[in-house]
């Protein structure tokens, strides 16, 4: 395909520009239908002249409907939108970039998914899909699977298809609760992708910002500690990444902690530490659940987050080398690399 596409490109320059334009307007109409022309465009930031004349020409081609309430993309679409995900990735050259990321970092595996969710939301579904995907392939009978809350992984419970069959696996939360929106809450995310997965779970009603000293006390009564336990034996951890900034808004740190980490010129935050450019701990707080140095014991760790502006905090959460897999978005992983190459250029001038 690689060749064949190569010489596509050769005779008609335009082709790869026009092919991502209509799977752009596919894709957008798949995930909000049914929608009108208008808020397509807004959603898109074209002028609405270019989106009605793609969507008169995939209308022609069978590829959309639409009726009172809207548009809405026909089953040819979605066979078409499916066929279309390789031929995309190969405009992008995801396979070479997936690639070289995981070579860096010294990850098992990178998954890269094509646009960035800073200026794309609809990215941000996408992430979730290949997530979602990558969990009932990796999930086996007697998993425990431990997952942490966060505005990715609410949207990787929703991107899972509903199952009515049941699964021999129990989901947990990774962490202890943090001062959010319920929707986006460790216990929630965990019950949500249960749900949604067939399987069992438990709840851990424990706050996250406890002092020590109560949280010492608290994790060592009988049903949490048995519970703690579980999550510690978990096969496979699901994890967002977070800006250094956006965990200590979540958080509700006090603004002193705020100004320490940003004397210490903290970018990113994984399981209440938080690290600077070079991966290093400059700060931690206490938590219920989940620890780094655990992280050691699990099978599969997964790293989940995109947008250009995220890639400072996942290299440094990454360079911990505590993951094993990384799923994230082209705006991401560019970023990473450019960062990457400009540390190796400093080092060797």
């Amino acid at each position: 395909m690689k060749h064949q596409l190569s010489v596509l490109r050769k005779i008609a320059p335009e082709i790869g520009e026009l092919i991502e334009r209509r799977h752009a307007v596919l894709q957008s109409v798949q995930f909000v239908q049914p929608i009108g022309r208008r808020a397509l465009a807004a959603r898109l930031g074209w002028p609405e002249r270019m989106v009605r004349k793609e969507i008169d020409f995939l209308k022609e081609c069978g590829l959309l409907q639409s009726d009172s309430s809207g548009m809405a993309v026909s089953p040819s679409g979605e066979h078409v939108l499916e066929e279309l995900k390789e031929i995309i990735r190969e405009f992008h050259g995801l396979a070479e970039l997936e690639a070289e990321l995981a070579r860096r970092l010294h990850l098992k595996r990178v998954y890269v998914v094509p646009g960035d969710c800073d200026t794309d939301e609809t990215v941000k579904k996408e992430i979730a899909l290949a997530t979602a995907h990558f969990l009932q392939q990796e999930l086996a009978p007697g998993d425990v699977l431990a997952v942490t809350g966060g505005t990715t992984l609410a949207e990787v419970a929703r991107s899972l298809p509903a199952s009515n069959e049941g699964r021999d696996v129990v989901v947990v939360p990774a962490r202890g609760g943090l001062g959010e929106e319920v929707e986006l809450q460790a216990n929630t995310v965990a019950a949500a992708i249960a749900n949604r997965l067939g399987a069992t779970y438990r709840l851990l009603h424990v706050p996250d910002d406890l002092g020590h000293e109560a949280m010492n006390t608290i994790s060592m009564e009988p049903k949490i500690k048995e519970l703690i336990d579980l999550i510690r034996s978990s096969r496979i951890v699901l994890h967002g990444i977070g800006t250094a900034e956006e965990m200590a808004r979540r958080r509700g740190l006090p603004q002193e902690h705020v100004r320490i980490l940003a004397e210490r010129h903290a970018v990113g935050e994984a399981f209440g530490y938080y690290f600077d450019r070079e991966g290093r701990i400059v700060f931690t707080t206490s938590s219920v659940g989940l620890r780094l140095e655990d992280l050691a014991n699990v099978e599969l760790v997964v790293a989940v987050g995109g947008g250009k502006s995220k890639a400072e905090a996942a290299l440094a959460v990454l360079s911990t080398q505590h993951q094993d897999v990384y799923i994230t978005d082209e705006g991401a992983a560019r970023e990473m690399l450019r960062h990457l190459d400009e540390r190796a250029s400093r080092r060797d001038p």
